[in-house]
């Protein structure tokens, strides 16, 4: 059987359930809404949503986990920092505002200990290194400590706390005269999340009036532009309640959510546009049940065809081994998917209840059904005349476009990435700027002695090495251990020291060991001066790693700069695996639609040109900062992962406009045999829905560059300039020439798959 004949036996099934639904109206449309109120249900119910996490197979997660296991752990904490425009932090004044602002918190249970300047030396959340007292001295930093346990050294801690826990404890916090803002892991973890879940209302908001205001222009009819805003907002609402359901029983990214409602408004709304466009081209011609038998038969295989790739590239993302982002791909597998099945349920239902009046409630001038060949086909047309002049030069402008992305700079990220205004990013700038020490940065050696014990004479020799050789390095401001309790103490002491029986150290003594040693690890502390994110820093951490002195056992490095070089590594391991499957089997669900060989493979590379372009353009924005001002944001190193997050969702939604526009091109030259007359009808009869469609789906995206989360901004702006990308330059101008050249072999197969005669053109 060949595959034109599985096509067409494809075309048939499809045209069944075409006519299926159309009898069966009433109870899919009964379905769908009983769907909805469950999907309504499930999200009330809500579930927890996390930030990311050092995935526990890198280095820096496998230290983590160690210190976790071996050492005792820190309580929770969160730090406050009370200014004084007037009053110094010593004041009497400023003291008794301050005590009278933390009462309350000092009477709540869930809270074990405050900590301030007033009550001796604190374990603040920077990790010990901050004063408690500002420079300028009007600005004291205040330590809640919280029931529980969290990672063994501070600045390594995600927060595991209940998500209504410190919200409910920093609201306690009031003050007439002192400034507060809070700082610290907890604090930043529920600002990067309320963010998040801001952003997604707000943007919203913005962004249905617009797309409904372009839904009508396409349509010319508030009926027809109604449908798709149904149907994507059925797929929304059951993607969010199976996020939410995930995330009940797996970690689930903070940012799923974003990327549902990103993915899914832009999907829905452009499969819906593709379904409803043909059935008014149908229904002009034949009776309401034909001309949905060939509606679900044509524009349904379409859409079938473009879901299985949107999310073969979503699920890429399951490949690169990312914590939890891996979530995103299966939220927006799951929006995809339902995009899909109400594209061929609901929304065929629909169209059979209002048959002919899809057409109905017109808005005068704005309805323009042209049947000739008009502006697309003349393009096409003129491409196809002169196919070299048109490809060399666009080529070449997308490969300009994509020059940026050659200076890409990775990292995670930081306070940065909230908006000025968040409380913990205030804070954090706060700490750094106001406070002796706030902007020190902790590389953390944990030693692993295996079996053994890290306090064998042996090995605390080793240890006292290495220390001295730590605290060596440039730009090393001090090393806490075990081996470093004082100054005017030698190897020989320290030996004895961990020779002592734990019952017979003093109490301070087995204090301090407590929290760097374990029953087989130790834990080194690096302070440094050099920020988290800096070639330095790395550097720095790549030489702790490479050239450290002999220790019987593993060396491992942990702390943010290491889990930024691991992040990367990660990604740069796993990348090639994720895209290559991604391209792989993108290839052959497109051989499998077009009955070609070389098509698919034109596709995959018009899509790379496309991501190419969008990368540069993220590079040129986000990192080099030209619409910082634009966007309010602050220019930084692109987060490691958002390039291969961009590369699984622009991949397949790219292939959205190159499907339909295909099969169309495919369906036109099984009628005619003519390659250019195909392409030029596909062109002329999908040029202006695929136009409207990317405005559409543009819009979306650009929206979400209203985020105030600078990934969902970053994510949200490149997807953006892919989908103009790939709707404008290279379907219009790229694809048209490329099938020009191509001639004859775009419809190319080896004699061993080609089971029917050769058709030329």
């Amino acid at each position: 059987m060949n595959m034109a004949r599985r096509r067409r036996e494809a075309g048939v099934l499809l045209a069944r359930w075409g006519r299926f639904v159309h009898g069966a109206r009433w109870p899919v449309l009964t379905l769908s809404a009983l769907s909805l109120c469950a999907s309504l249900w499930s999200i009330h119910v809500g579930g927890r949503l996390d930030p990311p996490g050092a995935p526990a197979e890198t280095e820096s997660g496998r230290a983590r986990q160690l210190i976790e296991k071996e050492l005792p752990g820190q309580p929770p904490s969160f730090g406050l920092i009370f200014s004084s425009q007037t009053l110094s932090a010593r004041d009497p004044a400023f003291r008794a505002e301050l005590e009278r602002a933390l009462a309350p918190l000092r009477r709540d249970p869930r809270v074990a200990r405050i900590r301030s300047v007033y009550d001796g030396p604190p374990n603040d959340p920077s990790g010990g290194t901050a004063a408690l007292v500002s420079r300028d001295g009007r600005r004291a930093l205040v330590t809640v400590e919280l029931h529980g346990k969290t990672s063994g050294f501070a600045s390594l801690e995600y927060s595991g706390l209940p998500p209504d826990l410190y919200p409910a404890l920093r609201a306690l916090v009031r003050t007439d005269t002192l400034e507060v803002v809070s700082v610290g892991n907890v604090a930043l973890n529920h600002d990067f999340t309320e963010v998040a879940r801001r952003d997604l209302g707000r943007v919203e908001a913005v962004i249905l009036p617009a797309v409904a205001l372009l839904l009508l222009l396409v349509f010319g009819s508030v009926v027809a532009a109604a449908l798709p805003l149904a149907v994507g907002g059925l797929a929304m609402a059951g993607a969010m309640a199976g996020t939410l359901l995930l995330a009940r029983f797996v970690s689930v990214s903070i940012y799923a959510p974003n990327i549902v409602s990103m993915i899914g408004l832009g999907v829905a709304i452009d499969y819906s546009l593709f379904v409803v466009s043909r059935f008014r081209e149908e229904i002009r011609a034949r009776p309401a049940p034909e001309a949905l038998a060939r509606t679900v038969a044509t524009a349904g295989r379409a859409i079938l065809f473009s879901g299985l790739t949107v999310a073969i590239g979503l699920l890429g993302m399951l490949f690169l081994g990312l914590g939890n982002l891996g979530s995103i791909g299966w939220s927006g597998t799951i929006v995809v998917a339902l995009a899909v099945v109400h594209g061929l349920t609901t929304l065929p239902a629909l169209l059979a209840v209002l048959g002919p009046r899809v057409n109905a409630l017109r808005v005068p001038f704005l309805h323009r059904e042209g049947t000739g060949l008009g502006f697309w086909h003349g393009l096409a047309a003129t491409v196809m005349a002169h196919p070299w002049r048109v490809f060399v030069p666009v080529v070449g402008v997308l490969l300009l476009f994509g020059l940026p992305f050659l200076h890409l700079r990775v990292g995670s990220g930081d306070a940065t990435s909230l908006p000025p205004e968040a409380e913990s990013r205030r804070g954090d700038d706060l700490l750094r700027r106001e406070f002796p020490g706030g902007d020190d940065n902790q590389i953390v050696a944990v030693l692993d002695a295996g079996p053994g014990s890290p306090l064998e004479a042996a090995r605390v020799a080793q240890t006292y090495s290495l220390s001295r050789w730590l605290g060596s390095r440039p730009h090393v401001l001090r090393v806490d251990s075990f081996v470093d309790l004082h100054p005017s103490l030698g190897l020989a002491t320290y030996q004895q020291i961990a020779a002592l029986p734990r019952e017979a150290r003093p109490p301070q003594l087995e204090a301090a060991l407590r929290h760097t040693v374990g029953e087989h690890v130790a834990m080194l502390v690096v302070t440094t001066n050099l920020r988290a994110a800096t070639d330095e820093a790395r550097a720095l951490v790549q030489e702790i790693r490479r050239a450290h002195p002999p220790f019987d056992g593993e060396v491992l490095v942990t702390g943010q700069t290491a889990f930024d070089l691991d992040f990367i590594g990660l990604v740069v391991r796993h990348a090639p695996l994720a895209i290559g499957l991604v391209v792989i089997v993108t290839y052959l669900v497109l051989y499998v639609l077009l009955d070609s060989v070389l098509l698919p493979l034109k596709a995959i590379v018009m899509n790379l040109l496309s991501i190419t372009a969008s990368y540069g353009a993220l590079v040129w924005i986000f990192q080099d900062g030209h619409l910082a001002a634009l966007l309010d944001f602050t220019p930084g190193p692109i987060q490691a992962a958002t390039p291969l997050i961009m590369f699984c969702l622009v991949f397949g939604l790219s292939m959205d406009y190159e499907v339909l526009l295909l099969s169309r091109v495919r369906e036109e030259y099984e009628r005619t045999g003519d390659n250019a007359r195909a392409v030029a009808v596909g062109l002329e009869r999908t040029g202006r829905l695929i136009t409207g469609a990317a405005a559409i789906m543009a819009t979306v995206f650009f929206g979400f560059g209203l985020a105030r989360s600078v990934i969902i901004q970053a994510v949200g702006v490149g997807i953006g300039i892919a989908v103009v990308v790939d709707a404008t330059i290279v379907r219009a101008l790229l694809v048209p020439a490329t099938m020009r050249l191509m001639g004859r072999w775009n419809w190319w197969q080896p004699a061993w798959l080609a089971l029917r005669p050769w058709r030329s053109d």
